[in-house]
Parts: C-alpha cells; structure tokens; sequence
C-alpha cells in the first residue's frame, strides 16, 4: 500500500501488460497442477516462481505506469488465490504437505468469504488490501515453491525445505492477522454506515 492521495481511480481498460501479465498466471494454473501430479517437481518449480516473479511485476507495472485496472483488482487476487489452493492441494496429495495445514488456511479463506453477504446487506464496498494480507501472500507465494524444491536431493534441497517451511509459518501466521484485521475493517465500515443512516 503506498498512500498517494491522489493516485487515480482504476480504468475499464482491459488490454494492459499487467492484465495480460495476471492471465497467462490463470491459464498457467492447470499446467502447473498437472506437471506437480505427474512429479515433475522441477519444472511445477519454475511455473511457480514464474507465477510469483509476473505477480511482483504486474503490480508493479500497473503502479508505476498508472495501469491500475478495475479487472486487474479481480484478477491479480484470483490468480494468487488459485496458486495457493492449487498448490496446497497438489502439496498434500503427494504428501509434502500436512492435511491440516491445507484446513487451516482454507478455513481462513471461508471466514473471509463469509462477510461477503454482510459488505452486500449493507452495500459496502470490498475493504482495501491491507499490507499485512499482501505480506502474507509473499510469503506463502514463495513458501510453497521452496517446499518444491526442497524435495530435491542434495544441498539444494537441503537448503530449500526449511527456509521454504519459515515462510509457510509466516504467511499462515500473517493470513489468519489479515483475515481478522479484515473482519475489524468490515465491522467498522458497517457501524460507520449505521451511524450515517441514525444521523
């Protein structure tokens, strides 16, 4: 979040490099949950930190160029959502990953989603993302392809899967603070929507 006051409002355009950038991460979902069950770790590794690299540049593109577009919003989280349930399932069936641990996010994801009706009762807007939620994402964005790697033998396994295992602690952590800080953001918004309907 940077906090320019006067960063313009997102455009209708549909055709930018950080759209584009944002698509081919949702059409390179599939492949990569493909090439992971068919264990062909490496290369789901390179799909993956290609998806989190295009993450990073797209954002910073759309900032830097001002091509922050409405369907960019939609897109950029859907795609990272995607990555994490795609690769938290992949994880756990191949068994690199706890079952639990793919509960304990997922649970986050529906407590989330469950304030929906709430922002729609009310007609709010869907809250900012907070810093905290895009740290979160980092770290779970990088966490996994680590994890990956990690499954290889030799140094560079060796060195992968605990760092890879830090930054899944961290974002699980950080997930679940910005899943409730969320929540606060909703419930204020919603008191300060009922103040304005009393006065």
């Amino acid at each position: 979040m940077h906090g320019v006051e006067d960063e313009p409002a997102p455009s209708t355009r549909i055709w930018t490099v950080p759209n584009v950038l944002s698509m081919l991460r949702l059409v390179a979902v599939p492949v990569f949950l493909w090439l992971l069950l068919e264990h062909h770790d490496l290369w789901a590794f390179f799909v993956l930190a290609a998806s989190g690299v295009t993450d990073y540049l797209d954002g910073k593109i759309a900032r830097h160029y001002g091509l922050v577009t409405r369907l960019g919003q939609l897109l950029d989280p859907a795609a990272d959502r995607l990555y994490i349930v795609s690769t938290l399932i992949g994880l756990a069936y191949r068994s690199i990953i706890p079952w639990w641990l793919v509960v304990v996010l997922l649970a986050r994801e529906i407590f989330v989603a469950g304030l929906a009706p709430v922002l729609r009762r009310h007609r709010l807007p869907i809250p900012p993302v907070h810093f905290i939620g895009k740290l979160a994402t980092f770290c779970l964005i990088y966490a996994f392809p680590l994890i990956l790697l990690g499954q290889q033998n030799g140094p560079i396994g060796d060195g992968a899967l605990p760092l890879g295992w830090s930054f899944a602690w961290w974002g699980v952590a950080l997930y679940w603070v910005a899943g409730i800080m969320y929540a606060w953001q909703v419930r204020g918004m919603v008191r300060q929507r009922r103040a304005g309907v009393t006065t």
